[in-house]
Order: structure tokens, then sequence, then C-alpha cells
């Protein structure tokens, strides 16, 4: 391991050379080169360092004797792969073990950036290895965007079957399962289309996913979305009517002008948000309660609990759109792409979703107490206050474990599972 007294331009190259050397003499090569792979995706955020090549080596105070100390920000080398532990000198003062690892100086903006632990970084997406075509077109499709239309769809349509229970018929099902097709189709296309275009980026900031991984290739990729623009488009025409068929297509072009040359509206933080906000927000929201009311013989009109859920997601897709980007910093920062994240940084952002967030709590109990007879109000006013709270708890989490990479995965995941629980709460409110 790199010892306590080394140059300053050469401790970083002597670290990770002993690091793959160590490794090959206690492990078959193949795992000794994942290992030194996996070490060289960790990084760590020091303002003042110096860069040597692609590895940022902080200079410290000389200890008692001469010689620098080869850390990251602290006294003391500790590397830890699975089963492998290299130590280098701790300093004398202080007993903590860090990380020295390469850095990327796209990390940070204003002042905000990653330290990344030892764990693998915890992700919204699923990021297990495809081992079968299947598999890889499951994460092609980004699960947890899936989760969302699957629950907002339904939470719509078991509302409306609510408010009109002697409405209800089996025979409705078969063309409400194909609505929820249509919609997964299009979700499939919208999130496909980006991947193909942000390989290189994904390739940096997602390099789990399955065409940046190599587990999709990109003519697949294309048919795909080839299969689902198509095959959505056709049903929603065939069953939903000229508004929603409009609609719908709508909605294709917006989440085709995100991605896509050379429009590639996602390269700035308001069109992308607003894209986001209206297709996840008004259009589904809107588009899937008037399907259900047409559907079910129905004139169209606005109830309050579907103008509420209809405001409130639309705004939570804002703050999705802005949180998404956090830990994607250091790749929408090498690739130009003009985000919220990149001018705030990662606690600005942190904060500013909170914040949003807090609003649309607040609105909602605010709503509830001021107007009867529009809202359960026990529910609508105990659910929000615990979700505020819930919120809250995890943005002071993220605080205290200082923004790092993990806890800010861990804070986008707490955003989807707060928007899943509106859903929830919606056909009882």
């Amino acid at each position: 391991a790199c010892t306590t007294r080394v140059p300053d331009s050469s401790c970083a190259t002597t670290m990770v050379g002993s690091f793959a050397t160590t490794l090959a003499g206690v492990t078959p090569a193949s795992r000794a080169a994942s290992h030194v792979s996996r070490a060289s995706r960790r990084r760590v955020y020091n303002p003042s360092a110096r860069v040597v090549g692609a590895t940022a080596v902080a200079p410290l105070p000389k200890r008692s004797g001469g010689g620098n100390v080869c850390a990251t920000g602290h006294t003391g080398v500790s590397l830890r792969t699975r089963g492998v532990l290299l130590r280098g000198d701790t300093a004398q003062t202080t007993n903590r073990r860090v990380t020295v690892i390469p850095f990327s100086t796209a990390a940070g903006a204003s002042g905000s950036a990653f330290n990344e632990d030892e764990e693998d970084v915890q992700s919204v997406d699923a990021s297990a290895p495809a081992n079968s075509i299947a598999g890889a077109v499951w994460k092609f499709v980004r699960p947890h965007t899936i989760r969302g239309t699957i629950l907002g769809t339904t939470a719509i349509v078991t509302k409306c079957l609510l408010n009109n229970p002697e409405l209800f018929s089996i025979a409705l099902f078969p063309k409400a399962l194909l609505g929820l097709v249509a919609l997964l189709c299009g979700n499939g296309y919208i999130v496909g289309i980006n991947q193909i275009y942000d390989v290189d980026i994904d390739k940096v900031n997602k390099p789990f996913l399955p065409i940046a991984a190599g587990e999709l290739s990109v003519p697949l990729a294309w048919t795909a979305c080839a299969v689902f623009v198509s095959l959505g488009a056709t049903i929603v025409t065939l069953n939903f009517g000229t508004l929603i068929t409009k609609l719908y297509l709508f909605g294709l072009f917006l989440g085709t002008v995100y991605s896509v040359p050379p429009f590639r509206l996602k390269q700035n933080a308001f069109a992308a948000f607003a894209i986001i906000a209206t297709v996840r927000g008004f259009l589904l929201n809107f588009g899937v309660h008037h399907a259900t009311t047409a559907a079910l013989g129905l004139p169209f009109q606005w109830s309050p609990p579907i103008l509420f859920i209809t405001s409130f997601v639309t705004l939570f897709a804002v703050v999705i759109s802005i949180t998404k980007d956090l830990a994607d910093i250091e790749g929408d920062k090498k690739f130009n792409i003009d985000t919220f994240a990149t001018k705030l940084g990662v606690k600005g952002v942190s904060y500013l979703g909170s914040g949003l967030l807090l609003v649309n709590y607040v609105a909602a109990v605010t709503l509830a107490i001021l107007v009867k007879g529009w809202f359960n109000r026990p529910l609508m006013i105990g659910a929000h206050c615990l979700f505020a709270a819930f919120l809250i708890a995890k943005t002071k989490a993220l605080e205290t474990e200082g923004f790092t990479k993990n806890a800010v995965q861990r804070y986008y995941q707490n955003i989807w599972y707060l928007f899943y629980s509106e859903y929830l709460i919606l056909p009882f409110i």
C-alpha cells in the first residue's frame, strides 16, 4: 500500500499500482481486474487537491520528521475491497480510516460534491447485472418509472369506480388493461430513447444501465423503442378516441424532443423540468381520468380529488425532474448538460426539492382544513403531515451524511417512495 512518505505527485500512482499488485497476489486475475475497476469508479472530493492525471492528491501538512501524508483530506490511508484490506501507516493524531481513490474534477458544483464510501452505491434503478435479454429489457424500461405509471393509473381508475360503483362492469377490464399497456409502452419508449442518445453520459453516471453496460445492443434498443411506440400508438388510436390519441402522441413528441438531437431539450434545465412535469403530471392524470369517465359513459368533470392529484403530481414531477440529476453531475458537466444540479450543486438542489415538496404538503393540509366536504379530512391531513415529517427526516439524514453519493441515492429513492404513497392514498381521500 501507499506509504506515508512519498512525493505528492507519485503517491496515487504508487498506491493504485500497489493495490493492483496486491490483488493479483491474492485473487484470480479476472477478479483482481474487477476490483481495481470497481475501485477506480469510487471518488472523493477535495477542492484543494492537486490533480495528477486522473487522480487527485490532497496535500496535507507534513508530519513530524518530514514527508507528506497521501490521503483524501484526512490523515491515514485505507483501501478496502471484498475480502482485501490494504492499510498504510495511519497518523498518530487520529483513528479514522479513509479511502484513497481516483477523483474526477467534474464531481461537484457550487462547493458540493460526493464522498463515496466503500460500499456499492445504491440506486433507484434495477442495477444488478442482467442475465438475459428479457432482464436487460426490464432494466431498459426503468422499473421505478413503470411502478409510478402503474400506481398512478390504477389509483385514478379506482377513484372513479369508487365514486360510481354502480357503473362497474367486468367488461371494462379488457379496455382498462389495453390503456395500461399503452401507457407502459409510452413510458418504455420515452426512457428508452433517452438511453440510446445518452449512452456516453450513462457510462459515466449510470454504467449499470443495459446499453452502457453492454447488456443490450443499440440495434436491439432501437427495436424495442419501435415496438413500444408503434404498439402504444396503435392501441390508443383504435380504442380511446381522438382527444386521448392526440394527448398520447403529444406526450410521445415531448419525450422525443427531450432526448433526440437537434432538439435535445434536456440540455436546458427549464425545458427539461417543464417536459417531465407535463408528461408525468398533467397528461398522465388528465388523460387517464378522461378515458375512464368516457369508458363509464360519464361526461368529463373535474372532481376535487382528481384536480388535487393532477396539480399535486405536476409539482411533484418538477421535484423528480430536478433531483434525478443529483447523482449525475459528473457526466452532465462533462457532456455540457445544463441541469439545476450542475448550477446549484447537490446541497442546493436537495434543499430546493425538499422545499417544493413541503409546499405541496402544506397546501394539501391547508386545503383539507379550509374546504369542507371535498376530502376525507382525517386522512388528507394525517397522511400529508406524516409524509412531510418523513421528508424532513430524510433531508436531515442526507445533510448529516454529508451529501455523499450513497446518501443522495437514498434521498432520491425516498422521493419516489413519497410519490408512490400519494397515489396509494388517492382512492380514499
